[in-house]
């Protein structure tokens, strides 16, 4: 695996879209990767937190990965989930996703079982030789339970094959400045938490942010302003972006949330999600309406990348840009 394929700056999670029956809903999956591509994603990402991946089937994992793969294109790095709870579990999923056209494994620990340091070790050493994708460490002890600590991290950075890790262990600008200490240079830092601490991360080492994906075209301004050096308005653009952020971070209804914005924004036709996640209440939906008419959110409407399935009617897609140029 080329080290060029470990996505850096702007990489969203991809919401999981389905239809008021609960189906897989294939072409609004379409539209919502035309709507990525077309607000400037440097890379896209399946089955993570915020793709009720823990709801998918292997072989709904496999739907979602070849459409995916085939609006995006060969040339747009494809990160994805791996959330086995033991390792031939994970190697297992992991050698579905890099079949299916995955560069990147996005990988969690072991966690129903909870492994000590030595074992996480050695788990990601068996991922990273399962197949040609590279790993990315997943460390999120708020939804594992499983700590990795920075040293740890930058033993597993020595590891051919793991090149990057996602850092989800709050506060993480801190545990992000101390893993890039450790993992030295050439080893990418990444933040998620739906991008919560965006700029400060950025100060501290990160190369990249994996939010969910209903404002990536607002976020992506931000990100240019970072790599331009416009620190004040990078900040300005994300303070407004925060209430949007927090709200998509409510334990039990994020998912919800993230699927109404693109749903009201055109790029998706249901906001349905499936158990364990919950849909809207009352208050968080009221909530989200204020959070919407501050952001006056225009619908989403744009370009259809050249990649995107043969004969499938053009998608909404969110506001054209020339190039996928990221903070690197």
């Amino acid at each position: 695996m080329s080290p060029t394929r470990t996505p850096t700056g702007l990489v969203p999670i991809l919401a999981t879209p389905f239809d008021d029956t609960g189906a897989l809903d294939l072409f609004s999956l379409r539209t919502l990767v035309e709507f990525q591509l077309a607000a400037g994603a440097d890379g896209l990402a399946v089955f993570g937190m915020a793709s009720e991946g823990f709801a998918l089937t292997a072989e709904e994992r496999r739907a979602v990965l070849r459409e995916v793969r085939t609006v995006a294109g060969p040339d747009v790095p494809l990160v994805a989930g791996v959330n086995g709870t033991g390792t031939v579990v994970a190697v297992e999923q992991a050698r579905l996703a890099a079949d299916g056209g995955a560069d990147q494994l996005m990988v969690l620990p072991p966690f129903l079982a909870k492994p000590n340091r030595r074992q996480v070790i050695d788990f990601y050493g068996a991922l990273a030789a399962a197949t040609d994708a590279s790993v990315m460490v997943q460390d999120a002890p708020g939804v594992t339970g499983v700590a990795i600590d920075a040293a740890a991290i930058g033993v597993l950075a020595t590891v051919p094959g793991i090149t990057s890790v996602k850092v989800e262990a709050p506060p993480t600008p801190v545990k992000m400045a101390a893993v890039a200490a450790a993992a030295g240079p050439g080893f990418a830092v990444l933040g998620g938490l739906n991008a919560a601490a965006l700029c400060e991360e950025y100060a501290n080492g990160s190369v990249g942010t994996m939010p969910a994906c209903e404002f990536t075209d607002l976020l992506r301004p931000v990100l240019d302003d970072l790599a331009a050096g416009r620190t004040a308005a990078a900040r300005a653009g994300f303070t407004r972006l925060l209430p949007l952020i927090h709200l998509g971070m409510r334990p039990g209804q994020a998912w919800a949330v993230h699927k109404e914005v693109l749903r009201r924004r055109g790029v998706i036709a249901s906001a349905a999600v499936r158990l364990p996640a919950q849909d809207l209440d009352p208050l968080t939906a009221r909530a989200l309406d204020d959070v919407l008419a501050d952001l006056e959110l225009a619908p989403a409407t744009g370009r259809v990348p050249a990649g995107r399935r043969e004969g499938a009617e053009p998608g909404n897609a969110g506001p054209q840009r020339a190039g996928r140029a990221g903070v690197r």
